[in-house]
């Protein structure tokens, strides 16, 4: 058995690499390291990428640039985005702490109810990101979390100006490059559907607070809340949407995003292997997926880089994903 270490901050080339190993350059420049293991002549390999200094690995780097040149033959008229949003659109970390989800960052001005939501995300949440019980299983219990956690807002009662309140303060951030991603594909007119797990109103009121304008090819697909006429939260709107059920069927009874049926090419961006979930119902030719590997990534990482197309380790940036965008919104003639 032995290993290779390569170097590059040139498009790669893959000919040194073994005899019979197709030869193919990915269409942007950037500095890797690639670690491949020979065992009888066979190469298994994985990539070790730095985009900007983010560790990136692609699985499968010959599959992902036929994608990529798949995707810029049909041009900008027929991609799409789908994106979660917590942890993916959103850091994970903020100030060396674990940043607020859109669920956990609200303050209900109730301080009894907000304990009882503490401990059920404590409890729930290292559950949530145990890789060894079954999604099935998983989904169930995700299920049971959102559920109490739903109910407990509508109980301990809920202003709208809590909403407002507990997003100026809180520990929320989006990922460096976001608003660039989302520039990029507001001049390009390629819809984002911003597929959550949260709640609806907290991420519009954060994105109005944090990136302080509007995108008009911007949809947020998530639970939203039903306020009274004096603001006070009374219900929630359809089925719940958690981490592991988010789909393209929840646009179905959605206003206004029928024409994304007819956008057949997707770039997905994910945390969690559920969120790979998000395209489900749409016949797409070709799906790019993008995960973001934040936490327990020793043992995460082969099911993550199985998963995903590719895989941004320790909070990466959004600069990466930026590029890949750039690349595919540019068609075969420039």
């Amino acid at each position: 058995m032995s290993y290779w270490l390569r170097n590059s901050s040139v498009p790669i080339s893959w000919t040194a690499f073994s005899i019979g190993f197709p030869r193919f350059i990915l269409p942007f420049q950037f500095r890797f390291r690639s670690y491949c293991k020979n065992i009888n002549h066979q190469i298994e390999s994985m990539e070790h990428v730095a985009f900007d200094g983010a560790q990136v690995v692609v699985g499968d780097p010959l599959m992902l640039q036929t994608k990529i040149s798949s995707i810029r033959l049909e041009g900008p008229l027929k991609l799409q985005v789908i994106a979660d949003f917590d942890a993916t659109l959103t850091k994970y970390r903020v100030d060396g702490q674990r940043g607020h989800s859109s669920h956990a960052l609200l303050q209900q001005g109730n301080p009894e109810y907000d304990m009882k939501r503490q401990k059920l995300y404590d409890y729930y949440h290292p559950l949530e990101i145990d890789p060894t019980i079954p999604l099935d299983e998983k989904a169930k219990l995700m299920e049971e979390w959102w559920g109490k956690t739903h109910a407990l807002l509508i109980e301990g009662g809920l202003n709208y100006s809590a909403i407002k309140s507990s997003v100026a303060q809180s520990r929320i951030a989006f990922r460096d490059g976001v608003t660039e991603l989302f520039e990029l594909l507001e001049r390009n007119n390629i819809p984002i559907l911003i597929f959550s797990a949260g709640l609806a109103d907290i991420i519009e009121e954060v994105l109005r607070q944090r990136l302080h304008r509007s995108f008009k090819n911007v949809k947020i697909i998530s639970n939203r809340m039903v306020f009274d006429q004096n603001d006070n939260l009374v219900s929630f709107e359809g089925k719940t949407i958690h981490v592991l059920n988010k789909n393209e069927h929840a646009v179905e009874s959605a206003p206004d995003l029928s024409s994304v049926k007819m956008r057949t090419n997707v770039l997905l961006l994910g945390d969690h292997i559920g969120d790979l979930g998000m395209s489900d119902g749409l016949s797409y030719n070709t799906r790019i997926s993008v995960g973001f590997l934040n936490d327990n990534i020793e043992s995460s990482i082969d099911g993550h880089r199985n998963a995903f197309d590719v895989v941004y380790l320790n909070d990466a940036a959004m600069w990466g994903v930026v590029k890949l965008a750039s690349e595919l919104c540019s068609t075969v003639d420039n």
